[in-house]
């Protein structure tokens, strides 16, 4: 028992750590997560969507400081029982999004490796029977350090987790896992790989023939011979690769004019998905960016979902040389995690990216 508290120890102290890292390096992310599962076809819990973001930052920083409190022995009991219940109310969550097919990805290690919740699901299985062994052998968890030393390092690993939080969500993720990260270019994105898997799908047929019923399964192609088709059933063999970017656009009231601003050479993307939640700050500094860029040859446009009534009052306020075009509200905040937040690219190739926080340090 001894030596099973031991390997469970170091794989869930491990496991928290870089699980809560991932989503600690972008907060503003896993809360656009939480509110998914917060959706009135999800939990049906809307009242708590305002409050997603303060959620999802309590939920990382005491993922990744359990972490730190279980490898370091610090307050074992406290620990083992907050990882319980914590895999406990995640296991249970993935077991519902899998089952009834609420949420197509669990969020658990952000961008940086998608999960389906039935992929989470088992992943929080396995943790469950190492945390029980843990809680069942809580005796064996010992600190490594003195009283204080452990308390220091607990302590600190607190306030390092919490200012790396405010870091990100005051500037951009540290590290960007998305399709639409700095050097990416977003037309390849787009596109399907050359060897790119297709789907395979059997089609179970359900026919009568001479009075008798029958069934066949193929890839499609039904009986050669019935006198009646009774039912047709399909069941996923294998699914499709999808492109790293599917729903990507700029569109105007009349028309797709995504191939033709990706194909500009100095273009400055203005994101704000929905300019009236907009931090006012950010907004009152896109005049002057806009106004340098357009003098220095670049072609400069907003994207957001706002509606035209609002565009038009905005650049009216703010007095903007540019045009907002159309773009879905999901895509938008996957590109930039800001709103505002300003994005440079050349031929589609993404060159630069940044927070409105950080307007001042384009380099044009």
């Amino acid at each position: 028992m001894k030596y099973l508290v031991h390997i469970s120890r170091i794989l869930v102290g491990i496991l928290f750590i870089i699980s809560g890292f991932v989503k600690l390096n972008d907060p503003l992310g896993f809360s656009y997560k939480l509110q998914e599962y917060f959706g009135t076809d999800v939990l049906n819990l809307p009242f708590l969507e305002p409050y997603a973001l303060g959620i999802a930052v309590i939920v990382v920083v005491f993922e990744v400081v359990l972490g730190i409190f279980l490898l370091i022995g610090y307050k074992p009991k406290f620990t083992v029982w907050s990882l319980l219940l914590m895999i406990v109310f995640f296991t249970f969550l993935t077991f519902y999004s899998a089952y009834f097919d609420k949420v197509r990805e669990c969020g658990c290690f952000g961008d940086a490796l998608p999960m389906t919740p039935w992929q989470s699901f088992t992943k929080d299985i396995v943790l469950l029977v190492l945390i029980l062994i843990l809680f069942f052998g809580v005796q064996h968890i010992k600190p490594i350090f003195s009283k204080l030393g452990t308390t220091v390092v607990g302590l600190a690993g607190f306030l390092a987790s919490l200012s790396f939080a405010y870091y990100v969500l005051m500037h951009l993720p540290a590290i960007d896992f998305r399709a639409y990260k700095i050097g990416d270019n977003l037309q390849q994105n787009m596109e399907l790989a050359p060897n790119a898997k297709k789907a395979i799908i059997d089609y179970v047929w359900t026919y009568t023939l001479n009075g008798e019923e029958k069934t066949l399964t193929d890839r499609g192609q039904g009986p050669s011979k019935y006198d009646e088709i009774v039912n047709v059933e399909t069941k996923e063999i294998q699914a499709a690769d999808l492109p790293k970017i599917q729903d990507f656009s700029i569109e105007s009231e009349d028309e797709d004019l995504t191939s033709y601003f990706l194909e500009k050479d100095k273009l400055l993307m203005i994101v704000a998905y929905n300019l009236k939640s907009s931090e006012k700050e950010g907004l009152e500094k896109l005049k002057t960016l806009s106004d340098e860029a357009l003098k220095k040859g670049y072609t400069v446009i907003g994207l957001t979902t706002s509606d035209d009534a609002t565009k038009q009052a905005f650049k009216a306020q703010y007095g903007w040389g540019f045009d907002f075009y159309l773009c879905d509200e999901k895509v938008l905040k996957t590109i930039v995690r800001a709103n505002p937040g300003v994005v440079v690219l050349n031929k589609g190739t993404v060159m630069q990216k940044k927070h409105w926080n950080d307007i001042e340090d384009l380099k044009l």
